[in-house]
């Protein structure tokens, strides 16, 4: 792989912006990632190692760590930003003063905005002038920072209004652990990642009251088609849904512990206060803010959402957990192939 003597800035220490990181340093790459703990940043360039978010790694030599915004953005053109969906709206405003130059924004978070719903791209648009701005790219997929950390073979799929551009950082990220794929759809490429956290908070619930691997996979399927409802209303192909970052990275997220939502979901499944989980995570369970956004956008644009709306109602308004799920199950009779008409009918009437 070519060099890139200006640089990479990662934006966010934590497990993912690590991981990617490192994957962009296998590269031959030089990596400045950036943190706001002094004493994180001083392990990971003395140790080499960020023990916190992947214990036991080993990081290579070439990622540099930083506290200071204006130095890891001198001289960058492309950065990756790894930070929670509620921080980037106030690290976009620290940025925007020291960037000299404009520069390419590769956000890697999974979220959807309360009130505004906005995705994560339409709000970096509104924080950065577009004289900064020279493009904005989503990378999603199914991809524990686990186990890409690990070199474990990863596809994940990038996506932006200017494919030009979504190929050339397909091109800093692909090698042979780390496969890329491009697809133009970005707005499907961002609500698959945003919503499939719902999901995943609803399948750890359905495992913590134990109700096994049938009312799972019936979690998946029927999530899925919530997700693509949505999706397709707001403009997605209903075709991304069937990929990478709809159905493949919704498996990964529902069915692994290394999830944080399912994590999340197993403990309020088990008895747990919502409070009470978030402390015990000690880490961003993105599907939280998502579920209002989602429970938000589902009423504006007047699409069913069962799933997302008995979730919503058990982490903002106290309901039952063992309740709601079995008020799911008790739903009005519909037939399977509806959904997928509807969806069908509405892309092609577009």
């Amino acid at each position: 792989m070519p060099k890139n003597t200006q640089g990479i800035a990662v934006i966010g220490a934590g497990s993912w912006g690590t991981a990617l990181a490192l994957v962009l340093a296998d590269n031959g790459h030089d990596v400045r990632i950036w943190g706001h703990k002094q004493e994180q940043i001083d392990e990971i360039n003395e140790r080499h190692t960020n023990h916190k978010y992947l214990p036991g790694l080993k990081l290579p030599a070439g990622i540099k760590g930083y506290t200071s915004l204006r130095e890891v953005m001198n001289g960058i053109t492309d950065l990756v930003l790894a930070v929670p969906t509620k921080a980037i709206r106030e690290v976009l405003g620290k940025i925007a003063p020291v960037a000299e130059n404009p520069f390419t924004i590769v956000h890697v978070s999974k979220g959807i905005e309360p009130d505004t719903l906005l995705r994560i791209s339409e709000m970096i648009e509104e924080e950065l002038p577009s004289s900064l701005l020279a493009g904005v790219v989503v990378l999603s997929g199914p991809s524990h920072a686990e186990e890409v950390s690990l070199r474990h073979p990863t596809t994940v799929t990038v996506s932006s209004r200017n494919m030009e551009t979504a190929e050339r950082i397909q091109d800093l990220f692909i090698n042979q652990n780390f496969r890329v794929y491009t697809n133009p759809d970005i707005v499907g490429v961002e609500i698959g990642g945003a919503l499939k956290n719902i999901i995943a908070l609803a399948a750890g619930i359905t495992d913590g009251l134990g109700y096994g691997d049938n009312a799972k996979a019936a979690l998946i399927t029927r999530g899925l088609a919530e997700i693509s409802r949505l999706g397709t209303a707001m403009g997605a192909n209903p075709l991304t849904f069937s990929g990478l970052a709809g159905i493949g990275d919704l498996i990964v997220t529902c069915t692994s512990v290394h999830s944080r939502n399912w994590r999340a979901g197993n403990l309020l499944g088990k008895g747990q206060k919502l409070d009470e989980v978030l402390e015990n995570m000690g880490m961003v369970v993105e599907g939280v803010r998502t579920t209002k956004a989602a429970y938000q956008l589902a009423k504006k644009y007047n699409v069913d959402m069962p799933i997302t709306s008995a979730l919503y109602h058990v982490l903002f308004n106290g309901e039952n957990v063992k309740e709601s799920v079995d008020r799911l199950m008790n739903r009005t009779k519909t037939a399977e192939m509806e959904d997928l008409v509807n969806i069908l009918g509405a892309r092609l009437g577009d």
